[in-house]
């Protein structure tokens, strides 16, 4: 007959258990210190453990989402006044990229105009069949 090794499966699942779930809460305080997003994928790639696992466990997929909510809602830095576009840059530019445009504009048309004029010849010449 066979010893019963019941109680020491029971006691390296439980172990399993809670090791995983150290890794989760040790990774998932990790990622919000460093301002990383915190997602289920992300967390669950970082601790090396499943994404279903972890919703299963209803405390740690309450901080997960808790924290992914205060992420999405935090508005993004602004940008130092040195590194902003003034009034009048962005005008020049606008300017710039108009200017661009029109010429764009003309070139195309002269294109088109000799394309007509190339196809013409052919045709006269014999050589363009539609």
């Amino acid at each position: 007959m066979r010893a019963d090794n019941s109680a020491y499966l029971t006691a390296a699942a439980r172990q399993r258990h809670e090791l995983t779930r150290a890794k989760a809460i040790r990774t998932l305080r990790e990622l919000d210190r460093a301002g990383s997003p915190v997602t289920f994928e992300q967390v669950a790639r970082a601790a090396g453990i499943s994404r279903s696992w972890l919703y299963s466990q209803p405390d740690i997929r309450t901080q997960i989402q808790q924290l992914r909510d205060t992420s999405r809602r935090a508005p993004a830095p602004a940008l130092p006044p040195s590194q902003r576009a003034s009034d009048a840059s962005l005008s020049q530019r606008l300017q710039a990229a108009l200017h661009r445009t029109r010429q764009l504009e003309q070139e195309n048309q002269q294109l088109r105009r000799q394309l007509a004029q190339v196809l013409g010849q052919l045709r006269t010449q014999g050589r363009l069949t539609v």
